[in-house]
């Protein structure tokens, strides 16, 4: 189970980190942001790429948008969305709940530079309804994750 392989995840790497469980879902940018009471851009969303032969996760801030111009630089070529159904295959979360902890495959993961903006953001946990609160550099570190600038931002870059 998803949840189950993200508390895994940081009972062994970071047990002093506390998954966030809520009743109500917070499975979109909006909807997170209204639940934690920070600003969109506070919640790390986690998108999933086709690159080539390869999949790979992008962590972005909640309200920027990925460039396809910065994207084929720093990866080299052309990156798709994966389908719902292979979101789930590759990372064992479900779309809402992807983050980049305690994945069903070992993926490279990026961390776009948009989210050092924040002391603190909020990545899913694995399920629809579940988040943690981490500072961005702590989190790239424990993913293993490269800094990348891949985004653009609202009224920024």
């Amino acid at each position: 189970m998803s949840l189950d392989s993200v508390r895994q995840f940081f009972a062994e790497r970071a047990p002093d980190i506390e998954i966030i469980e809520l009743a109500e879902s917070t499975a979109t940018v909006a909807l997170a942001a209204r639940a934690h009471h920070v600003k969109p851009g506070q919640i790390a969303k986690t998108l999933t790429l086709k690159v080539r032969d390869r999949v790979v996760l992008i962590v972005t801030r909640g309200d920027a948008r990925l460039d396809n111009l910065k994207l084929k630089q720093a990866l080299g070529t052309k990156a798709r969305m994966l389908s719902t159904d292979e979101v789930v295959n590759w990372t064992g979360h479900p779309v809402g709940g992807v983050c980049p902890f305690g994945l069903e495959t070992p993926l490279q993961i990026f961390c776009d530079i948009s989210l050092r903006a924040y002391d603190e953001v909020l990545p899913a946990a694995g399920s629809i309804n579940s988040a943690i609160r981490i500072a961005p550099e702590r989190m790239a570190a424990l993913t293993e994750a490269t800094w990348i600038d891949v985004c653009q931002i609202p009224g920024g870059r």
